[in-house]
This record gives C-alpha cells, sequence and structure tokens, in this order.
C-alpha cells in the first residue's frame, strides 16, 4: 500500500519551481517501492499510463577483463545469496554535476564525489545499494564476504570506529574488514582525488543479519533501511551495469568487460493459480474479467490462461517479494480498480455462541472478586532486570535470558510478577495514602511457564489478606481452606521475602496453592517502599482446577449471633490452625466462625510463647442462644485448651 503526500520544497535554483514527491511506503512494498523506477511502474499502473525506460548502451573495454582485477569469496551462502561486482578503470574523480547534486540533496543525502554519488543515485533510481572500492587499497585483489572475526574493527567512511561482534557480515580483503556489509564501507579503501581504478559492487544479503548487525553496532543507514526488507536477488545485474554506464558518461572511466557474478542458486519467477470467479467473490464487487487482466498486466505481472477460461497461471516478477498467493493477486486488483468503488455491505453470515472458554471465564470472574474488594488491576511488561535479579537471589542458570533485551530493566523473562509489583507501588505511593494492587500474569521459570496471582496491599494488612483470600476462595466454590506455617527449606528462607512468622500457606484440602504474608524490610527496601507491605501470591493454575461454578445455598440464620473472645498463651512453635480445630472441635455447631485477630510476641510474654486472639462467633439455626448457653460453651471451649501442657487461657 502506498500513501501519497505532496510537498513543496525550496526552489533548486533553476528556471522555474521543482518539487518533490513524498510518499510513505508500506514495509511489505518495500522491496520494489523505495526506488524511483518502482514508484514510477506504480504510478503508472494506477493511472494506466506506459512505462518508458531508456536502455543504457554501456561499452565494455576489451582490453581489460573484470577477473583480472579482482576475485570474489563468499563464505556463507546463507547471508548472501549474491555478489556481483564490476571494475571501471582511468576514472578521474572530481564533484559531481549540479543536476546530480541537485536531486541526491532534494532526496535527503549529502554530495560527496561523482563515483559514490553515482552509487547513491543508483541506489535511489532502482532501490539496490552499491558500493566503490579503490581496487589498489584491496589486499590481494581479492573480496571476501565472511563473518566478523572475534575482536575485528573497522573505520567506517565518517571516521567512526566500530568493534564488530561476531555474526556481524562483512565485506573484507585478504587481511582487513573493508565494509559492514549492506550498512556502511570503511575508510581503508574509500575512493579519493588519487583513484585510478574502481571497484564496483551489487550484492544481496539476508535481511536477518543486516538487521542483526545494524541493532549490533547501532548504525542504521539508507541502504541497511532496504537490505532489511528484502531485495530481489536479480537486481545486482541491472543496478551494477546502470552504475558503470553513469561512470562511463560523467567519471570518464572504462568499464573492464564482463562481471564476476557469485550467483549460485538463480531466483526465478514464482507462478501462482489465480481463479477469476474467486476474485470477484472475494471482492464483493463484479468487475469485468478484461479489466481485471488490464490491471494485473498493468503492474507487470504476465498471465496465461488455462484450459477454464476463469483460471490463470500468473508470473509475479521477482521483485514483487510481498506476492505469494493468488489472495494476494486479488488484493492488487482491489487496491487498482478503487476500493471507493466497493460499497459497503453488511455480511450474511449466521450467528453462533462461541464455545465457552473457562479458563477466561474463572480469569475474568477472580478478577471482578478482587475488584469488588477495592483492589486495582496492573499490568506489567513479562521481564525483570538484572537488579531484581540480585535483589531476589534467583539462580541465573534457571532463568531465561533475552538475547537482545529492549532494555537494562528487561534483560530476563520474569519468574515472579512479585518484583514489578513492588515497582508500581513504588511509582504510586507518593500519590495515593492506600494502594491495593493485583496482576494475574504468567512467569517463566526454567522452560516452564504458568500463571500466578499476585495481590500486593500497603499497610498493617495481614489478617485483611487471610480475609480477602477466603472471600475469594469461598465466591470460587472452594471449601476445605486453612493457613498452615509456611514449610520452606532452610536454603528457601535465605531469599524468602516474607517474615516467617508472618507468613502462612494457604491450602485447600492438604494441597497448598500458595502462601500470603508481611515482605521483610530488605526486599522493601531494593524498593525504597515505606511502611509494611504484605502480598498474597497464589498457583493460578492450582486453582482453576478447584474452582467450582455450583454453590451450595445455606440460607442464614434468622437469629441474633454473640461474639466472645479468647486469648491464648501458646509456644511459639504451636500452628494458629492446630488452635482453631481445637476451638470448633470442643465448640460444636453452635460455634459459627473463628477468626484470629492479632498475633503478639513480645518482652512482657515469658521467653518462647506468643499470644493469640481469637472472635468466636456463636449462632444457632433454630433459636436465640441464652447468655448461659453461651458461657457454657465458653468455658468448655477454654477447659478443652487448657487441657494441653503449656496452653495458657489468659483471664
Amino acid at each position: 500500500m502506498l500513501t501519497l503526500h505532496f510537498a513543496e520544497v525550496e526552489e533548486i535554483k533553476k528556471e522555474g519551481s521543482d518539487f518533490v514527491l513524498d510518499i510513505d511506503i508500506r514495509p511489505n512494498r518495500a522491496s520494489d517501492c523505495l526506488s524511483h523506477l518502482g514508484l514510477a511502474g506504480e504510478i503508472a499502473a494506477i493511472l494506466n499510463y506506459s512505462l518508458h525506460i531508456e536502455k543504457d548502451k554501456l561499452m565494455e573495454d576489451k582490453k581489460s577483463a573484470t577477473k583480472n582485477f579482482i576475485s570474489v569469496e563468499v563464505r556463507s551462502f546463507k547471508f548472501c545469496s549474491r555478489y556481483t561486482a564490476r571494475v571501471a578503470t582511468n576514472v578521474k574523480i572530481f564533484p559531481s554535476p549540479k543536476w546530480l547534486q541537485d536531486r541526491l540533496k532534494s532526496c535527503g543525502l549529502r554530495p560527496i564525489n561523482n563515483i559514490v554519488d553515482i552509487a547513491n543515485y543508483v541506489m535511489l533510481e532502482l532501490g539496490q545499494p552499491l558500493h566503490a572500492f579503490d581496487a589498489e587499497k584491496i589486499a590481494g585483489k581479492k573480496i571476501v564476504v565472511r563473518l566478523a572475526k572475534e575482536g575485528e574493527k573497522i573505520v567506517t567512511l565518517d571516521e567512526e570506529k566500530y568493534g564488530l561482534p561476531e555474526g556481524i557480515l562483512v565485506i573484507a580483503s585478504d587481511k582487513d574488514p573493508l565494509a559492514v556489509a549492506g550498512i556502511k564501507g570503511g575508510k581503508s579503501a574509500e575512493i579519493n582525488a588519487k583513484t585510478k581504478t574502481i571497484v564496483l559492487e551489487a550484492a544481496n544479503f539476508s535481511n536477518r543479519v543486516v538487521r542483526k548487525g545494524s541493532k549490533a553496532i547501532d548504525l542504521k543507514t539508507d541502504a541497511s533501511l532496504r537490505f532489511e526488507h528484502g531485495l530481489d536477488p536479480n537486481l545486482t545485474e541491472v543496478a551494477i551495469n546502470r552504475a558503470a554506464y553513469l561512470i562511463q558518461k560523467i567519471a570518464g572511466g572504462k568499464t573492464a568487460q564482463g562481471l564476476v557474478d557469485f550467483y549460485p542458486k538463480r531466483v526465478l519467477p514464482k507462478k501462482i493459480k489465480l481463479d477469476l470467479s474467486y476474485a470477484k467473490s472475494l471482492l464483493g464487487i463484479e468487475i469485468p474479467e478484461i479489466k481485471m487482466k488490464n490491471i494485473l498486466i498493468r503492474l507487470g505481472f504476465k498471465l496465461k490462461a488455462q484450459k477454464n477460461s476463469k483460471l490463470f497461471e500468473v508470473e509475479i516478477p521477482t521483485r514483487r517479494l510481498d506476492v505469494l498467493v493468488q489472495e494476494d493477486l486479488i488484493e492488487e486488483i482491489g487496491r487498482i480498480y478503487g476500493y471507493q468503488k466497493i460499497a459497503n455491505v453488511l455480511p450474511f453470515v449466521p450467528l453462533a455462541l462461541p464455545e465457552r472458554n473457562l479458563d477466561i471465564f474463572w480469569e475474568n470472574f477472580v478478577k471482578d472478586a478482587l475488584k469488588e474488594g477495592d483492589f486495582n488491576e496492573v499490568y506489567n511488561y513479562s521481564f525483570v532486570s538484572e537488579k531484581d535479579v540480585d535483589i531476589f537471589k534467583w539462580k541465573k542458570e534457571e532463568l531465561l535470558e533475552l538475547e537482545n533485551p529492549l532494555s537494562s530493566d528487561s534483560q530476563y523473562l520474569r519468574p515472579s510478577l512479585i518484583p514489578n509489583l513492588l515497582k508500581n507501588v513504588e511509582k504510586n505511593q507518593k500519590n495515593f495514602k492506600e494502594i491495593k494492587i493485583f496482576e494475574l500474569g504468567k512467569v517463566f521459570i526454567g522452560s516452564s511457564e504458568k500463571r500466578m496471582l499476585v495481590c500486593l496491599m500497603v499497610g498493617d494488612k495481614f489478617y485483611e489478606a487471610k480475609g480477602i483470600v477466603d472471600v475469594l476462595l469461598n465466591k470460587l466454590g472452594i471449601s476445605d481452606i486453612y493457613y498452615d506455617e509456611y514449610q520452606a527449606k532452610s536454603e528457601e528462607l535465605k531469599s524468602f521475602i516474607c517474615y516467617p512468622e508472618k507468613c502462612a500457606e494457604i491450602k485447600i484440602g492438604g494441597e497448598s496453592i500458595g502462601f500470603l504474608g508481611e515482605i521483610l524490610p530488605k526486599f522493601q527496601a531494593g524498593y525504597k517502599i515505606d511502611g509494611r507491605a504484605v502480598l498474597i501470591n497464589i498457583d493460578f493454575e492450582k486453582l482453576l482446577k478447584l474452582a467450582r461454578e455450583e454453590q451450595e445455598y445455606r440460607s442464614p440464620s434468622r437469629f441474633p449471633s454473640a461474639v466472645r473472645d479468647i486469648a491464648l498463651l501458646v509456644p511459639r512453635f504451636i500452628k494458629v490452625d492446630d488452635v482453631l480445630n481445637e476451638i470448633q472441635k470442643s465448640g460444636g455447631d453452635l460455634v459459627k466462625d473463628v477468626d484470629l485477630f492479632d498475633i503478639y510476641e513480645g518482652e512482657e510474654l515469658p521467653e518462647g510463647k506468643k499470644n493469640l486472639a481469637f472472635h468466636i462467633i456463636y449462632q444457632a439455626e433454630d433459636r436465640t442462644l441464652s447468655s448461659k448457653e453461651i458461657d457454657d460453651l465458653q468455658n468448655k471451649i477454654i477447659a478443652a485448651l487448657e487441657k494441653e501442657k503449656e496452653w495458657q487461657v489468659r483471664k
């Protein structure tokens, strides 16, 4: 697709005014339309004009042969599919004619000398980058196309020095690099006033290796732009002959006979079957067949009729790298005919409900549940930095490192959602008093990946986090939830993010699905977070397997509840879950719920002890409980708790 803009430019000091046509080339058409000839052909096809191209009369010097001046060795065919060289002798180096300089300037290029300017002019004209070397400066009279060696360097024509990483493609002599292939020429073989014999190069390099090289040395040029989008290998001979003709005409040189042409696997035109009936159906408009054929011929395609008059074999010019299937040909017909001529019509198709995707359903369900709990969802990039790896003490051999990270902050694929959530808090804590955020996304550990759900809250929110998990899991139809002391191995505890005493493993039916806890200050300090921060870390893949859409409904009791508190002094190693189970067992069905609302460890308590405080909620389904019944139940629970050695109910 082409977008045309007309912009008047400064008068180029000649009679009348001159104009430049500024054209926006889409990437898929760069192979043929990043050139004046390609655009001329395109405009001729659009306007139904004939394209006239004058043939150059290149005169070769029969007394000298190109092969006597230069030889070419291509060591990697996959990176260089064609390399064409020509030699011009007795050239005279001087400034280009004014008309040539003006044309280069109007296209944003700086005139240098007649030889370099001709190479640039032909690149603009035909789309094929060229380069000229001083033949006498090529050691061994040999050009080698190879990958750079470790530690090699080059000084380019603009006198910038570059280290050449391994894997970058270079044009070299027997000794040193002469140019970075497809990107920039080197200083060592540049054309100057003393140059008499030149070697012209026109090659076809792999778009991938040029793009990789351009990024590696951080250098983009007009040549690299064209190579990165892909070029027709058959263009090298046309371009090099055109340049040789202009050198002969402008620089007074003689062209040595013949070419040195490395082209082991010739690229031939593709052939595609085109059904004109299908074309009409796909475009949704009745276009006369003669008009469709005429459009394709104007665009340079060759048509050969098959036995079925509606079916054609279309030969695709090798310059049209974007045309691969018959739908591409049909698009060309519609484009030239005019999309504006195709009326808007609503499609007649049966509407069917999409198949239900449970993964998406539960993902949205969980997100909605958390948003109802006042959480904000965040979307972070899937990367972490070297700093994050150091803070969390992750083993680098277990991480996936990017070959070409966009920045130093995105060197590895994230093995956890936590670091980026901490960064979110760091950036937002100055503007918000309360921060409650969550992210549901993929993490990458070794060669495996899985989805995790992480919630982060700022403040003394440890017990609130437990309530959030309870509400969320209940909404998912999950029961048999309990919280256990986090059973991390000693090695894991060294890099564990939470206080061991303020961390609980979330278990469902004996299986761990994650943990919640208060973050250690050393991790918060790494992200400059003020105050306390609590996180919930859940394996979403495990959660999906346990979620149930069907839930049993129980109507709430019509009778009032009563709340009593119990404070219990126990050894530090005692699990909260053990105490909860004992309260529930001794209280029976009339204990509706038990909430832990405080854990205290301090100097006032005996050594090795902690204080647990619980709300116990009493309620019956069929009556209002009397004060005596509640007192009896409370005393029964106290007696049961105090049966345990070293457990003491504080009164």
